[in-house]
């Protein structure tokens, strides 16, 4: 069966129109960066700047040039943990997001 829409243009709708979807995204973008699937967080940052701020906003926001920021979340980008943060505390303040952060702890005894 024939797709009637491309699959990133729903997603750009979902986020553009749906708080709780693009929270989740960025929910999602963020645990994917703790769990090393960096590949998939950056395509899922870029979905939500296309969606939302814009790379010239965004490049406004975090000091870092629009180029750089493109690279950066493009599918081969490989941003410093200190451009991926900045890349998050923008589009928490500028998208309605808030990102949050906190540990659960284990019953794992710890490694020596």
């Amino acid at each position: 069966m024939a797709l009637t829409r491309n699959f990133r243009e729903t997603v750009l709708k979902h986020v553009q129109e749906d708080p709780a979807f693009r929270a989740a995204l960025v929910e999602e973008a963020a645990r994917n960066i703790i769990d090393g699937d960096i590949e998939t967080a950056l395509g899922q940052l870029r979905d939500v700047v296309n969606a939302t701020i814009g790379f010239d906003a965004l490049a406004a926001e975090t000091g870092i040039p629009k180029t750089s920021l493109m690279r950066m979340l493009s599918d081969n980008g490989n941003p410093r943990a200190g451009n991926l943060a900045a890349i998050l505390k923008a589009i928490g303040r500028n998208v309605g997001v808030q990102i949050s952060v906190h540990a659960v702890p284990t019953q794992e005894p710890v490694a020596a």
